[in-house]
């Protein structure tokens, strides 16, 4: 075997053996240990030495074997000399620490480091112990000349995981060609373990003899009989077997021990270091190579001979030898080959190690293999510890790899630092979390109390099995809210929690259950307050709704069959299904919120008004399908001058297999109508039912604010031709009288009906704004921020001009305030509308926007409704509004109330005899 090679394509390689020499012994020689960061590897200038070849490369090989940094084991077989080496090569060598550090990723956090280094660590013990169960000698190689305490340690991990792992290294040689003790033990014979140490320059050694403390040969103390070296050496194995002895990895019987060390054999050696004066050491060199020694100068050599004595005198300045006798009368140090030889005779003469100490000394086994047994065992010992192959092996070496854990223990000293901390933190976090917690709590306190859990948690806990434990009591905190603690996350239309823990819904006709797991409950906030009717003449308590069916609907509808059942109404059109299981319409553009600006409106109003056709279902306008024209969509109504409503030619009518799944706004879809209407419009009675000197006679309202507002509303006169039958609502040039005259209205109101005018000129209605909070406490608004209040008799005396020219907020600060700090309001409920009797027609179109842009505003499913003339009309707005997107939730204390409103135009006054206006 000229080269060295990877110890799999070795055992995988035939090599040719002399007929003579097959059937005779091979020793192997493992060589492992850490190198300095030097060129070349000390452990390949080691094999050329013994070998007396240039076998490894002087600056180290390049072993592309474990590109990433791994551990790999190379093999050299001298044939001449019978002797196996085996080299492994791991990150504790200076080329793989490189190779390993290159293939770390930059982002890689602490514990993945933690976990690859000791990941590379075990791989190393894995090999390290593949050595140990193959070779005879194992020699140590360390960069220093001081023993390093860690291998003991690693010893006792390795003597642990070989424990562990026999039963399954037996399985695997059970077939191999070797005697019964080797199967039993799993190992030719208990390797002796050698220590090689580098001269680092803690010691220097003159040409004089003189040891480290100055004293010379020549002075007056007696010279020593050995060396310094040579008593560094003794040092160093009484300290290595004292160590070894307290660990209890060296016993009396060595048959039980991992390795072992000769009792009478010198088993430490001190490679000397280099002369200090390098140009004398390059000329010794030289002189050396150029003249052969005198006690061989007449003695004629071979031409191989000769060239093998150049190779000895040859080698590298870091194992020169002290060859010859100092001053001082010193003995002289065997070279390196001479230490490591006397061991390696004793396997190739089959003489074994005999390293048993005590009173009765057990003989341990002993083998010399041939070359082709011992690679049968080698092979298969690979294939199990190393190779992790697919065969019928594959088995056992999952099972050795599952063993690796016994390492853990012994190796990772601060993971297990790490473990016991992070442990003892875990307790005091939990602690932390349930610390001052309600029975059951929603999201946002999990969330909180996990935080504070966290911040207890890393002021105790360090190490790499930090964020390890830190998931851990996330899902620890996650479990013990999950288990019966967690609050139902839903909220109220009106943003208040449920109050019950984590529940399913019943379904129709379902009874609740309680004692189901998870219980069968409807949502309870535990909030009540108190609503009145569709028409206000009876109050009644609510729950706290939950969705938009029970906040506008089902309420009214159990207090329409006690109250107001038999009014006359107006129905606004709802969904009709011609389908026994119609569907909810999927969400399409645009999405309700996304209002676009005023010019993309104009062109999308543009496009929509060009592509409509009779057949095209979903493009049609809601108005246009109640047959209105797009016209009247229009909140003030401006433009309409001069137009008479005619029904369009694409009039259709509503969806009757798809049905929205909310309230219509702005922003859902043509063509679809709710399965019921938010909106409520009934009649409670004639006009003459209203009396103004008294007021609503209804429960609830504050006293003095239960009076309509009067509205005058000017007709044209039989008897007058002039321009200006109409008083225009909308506070426009045309309402404006000219310089220094009054206005019709007023003039009509300060002088009394008649002056000036018949008396069939004016036409009073009156409207009402009608508020109402969260304890049924009512009040009508005379304007923004403004609550009517009549002393006495008499009726309001200020016009409902203001109100109707301008935006009403949909929510107000309640005159009624409690004792409580926080802000109460009291929110739009009814518009009340007297239509007196008379040749007027007033046109309802109320657009509510119940939050800031871009909130989306709603309105009824018919959009402009006209009130018959001779009533006293009651419009109920909606207790809630939802798009799908959620529902819009009554502001906030920060919140400003203007965002919240309702959009002038509620009501238009017509003429019967004028075109509208």
């Amino acid at each position: 075997m000229a080269v060295p090679m990877n110890i799999g394509a070795l055992l995988q390689s035939e090599i040719i053996e002399d007929t003579v020499d097959k059937d005779e012994g091979v020793c192997v020689l493992g060589i492992f240990g850490k190198s300095a960061m030097q060129p070349g590897s000390t452990k390949d200038s080691l094999i050329n030495t013994f070998s007396d070849k240039h076998v490894f490369s002087l600056f180290g090989s390049d072993d592309t074997d474990s590109p990433g940094g791994g551990t790999s084991i190379q093999a050299y077989y001298n044939q001449e000399n019978r002797v196996l080496y085996l080299v492994l090569t791991s990150v504790f060598d200076n080329r793989q620490l490189i190779r390993a550090c290159e293939s770390l990723t930059a982002g890689l956090g602490h514990a993945e480091a933690h976990e690859f280094w000791k990941a590379a660590e075990k791989d190393h013990c894995l090999q390290l112990l593949y050595l140990f169960s193959l070779c005879h000698v194992l020699l140590l190689v360390h960069p220093t000349c001081s023993f390093d305490v860690t291998y003991d340690r690693m010893f006792r991990a390795l003597d642990a995981l070989r424990q562990k792992a026999l039963p399954l290294l037996r399985a695997a040689i059970k077939d191999s060609p070797v005697s019964k003790e080797w199967k039993l033990n799993c190992r030719p014979c208990p390797p002796r373990l050698l220590f090689v140490f580098q001269m680092n320059g803690a010691l220097r050694v003159g040409s004089s003899g003189t040891g480290g403390n100055g004293t010379d040969g020549s002075g007056g103390d007696k010279p020593k009989k050995h060396s310094p070296r040579r008593r560094l050496q003794h040092a160093l194995e009484d300290q290595i077997y004292r160590i070894f002895r307290k660990s209890r990895v060296l016993t009396n019987q060595s048959s039980n021990c991992l390795f072992t060390v000769p009792a009478n054999q010198a088993f430490v050696y001190v490679v000397p270091g280099p002369d200090e004066d390098p140009i004398g050491s390059l000329l010794g060199h030289l002189r050396s190579n150029c003249v052969l020694r005198e006690s061989e100068g007449g003695t004629p050599v071979p031409r191989q001979r000769r060239y093998q004595q150049m190779r000895y005198s040859n080698r590298q300045p870091s194992f020169n030898v002290e060859s010859s006798l100092s001053s001082g009368g010193q003995l002289v140090d065997c070279t390196l080959k001479e230490f490591l030889w006397q061991h390696v005779e004793l396997v190739l003469t089959k003489k074994g190690f005999d390293d048993s100490v005590g009173r009765n000394p057990q003989p341990s086994h002993f083998e010399l293999p041939t070359y082709s047994k011992w690679v049968h065992v080698a092979y298969r010992l690979y294939q199990v510890m190393i190779e992790n192959s697919e065969d019928d092996t594959a088995e056992i070496s999952l099972k050795v790899q599952g063993q690796l854990k016994v390492l853990e223990g012994f190796l990772d000293a601060d993971a297990k630092f790490s473990e016991n901390r992070c442990q003892k933190a875990l307790p005091l976090a939990h602690s932390a979390y349930q610390s001052n917690l309600p029975h059951n709590y929603t999201t946002t306190v999990h969330k909180n109390q996990l935080a504070q859990a966290l911040r207890v948690y890393s002021q105790h806990a360090r190490g790499v099995a930090f964020q390890r434990y830190a998931l851990q009591l996330h899902e620890d905190c996650y479990k013990f809210w999950s288990n019966g603690h967690q609050l139902c996350e839903e909220r109220s239309l009106t943003d208040q929690h449920c109050v019950h823990k984590f529940h399913l819904l019943p379904k129709q006709g379902e009874k609740p259950e309680m004692d189901h797991n998870p219980p069968v409950l409807y949502h309870n906030s535990r909030g009540r307050s108190t609503s009145s009717c569709n028409c206000g003449r009876k109050q009644s308590p609510r729950e706290d709704p939950f969705d938009i069916q029970a906040a506008n609907y089902d309420f009214y509808q159990v207090l329409e069959e006690k109250c107001c059942g038999k009014l006359d109404r107006i129905n606004f059109p709802v969904f009709q299904a011609s389908t026994p299981d119609p569907a909810p319409a999927s969400d399409e553009v645009p999405r309700p919120g996304e209002v676009p600006p005023s010019g993309e409106a104009d062109r999308l109003k543009e496009k929509e008004t060009s592509t409509h056709t009779p057949g095209d279902s979903t493009s049609l306008s809601l108005a246009l399908s109640l047959g209105h024209s797009t016209d009247s969509l229009g909140t003030y109504g401006d433009g309409a001058e001069g137009q008479e409503k005619r029904p369009s030619l694409v009039d259709r009518q509503p969806s009757t297999v798809e049905y929205l799944p909310g309230m219509l706004h702005s922003g859902c879809p043509k063509g679809l109508l709710p399965k019921f209407s938010s909106w409520s419009l009934v009649k409670l009675g004639p006009a003459k039912a209203y009396n103004s000197l008294t007021g609503l006679e209804q429960p609830g309202f504050l006293p003095g604010s239960a009076f309509l507002l009067p509205w005058d509303v000017v007709i044209r006169s039989r008897s007058e031709e002039d321009v200006g039958s109409l008083e225009p609502l909308d506070g426009g040039p045309a309402s404006w009288p000219a310089p220094n005259k009054a206005s019709a209205g007023k003039r009509g109101i300060a002088g009394g009906i008649g002056r000036g005018r018949r008396r069939d000129d004016v036409a009073r209605a009156f409207v009402g704004f009608e508020y109402e909070d969260s304890r049924g406490r009512r009040f009508l608004s005379s304007g923004p921020d403004k609550v009517v209040k009549v002393l006495g008799q008499g009726g309001p005396k200020e016009p409902a001009t203001r109100c109707l020219n301008s935006d009403m907020p949909l929510y107000i600060h309640s005159p009624a305030q409690g004792r409580g700090i926080k802000p109460h309001y009291a929110q739009l409920a009814r518009l009340f509308v007297v239509v007196p009797d008379a040749p007027l027609e007033i046109v309802l179109n109320p657009q509510v926007q119940p939050g800031p842009p871009p909130c989306p505003i709603f309105h009824p499913e018919q959009p402009e409704v006209v009130l018959p003339p001779d009533g006293l009309w009651v419009l109920r707005f909606p207790y809630a509004y939802v798009t799908d997107r959620g529902p819009c939730y009554p502001p906030k204390e920060n919140q400003p109330l203007a965002n919240f409103r309702v959009l002038r135009g509620v009501l238009r006054a017509n003429t019967t005899s004028s075109t509208p206006q």
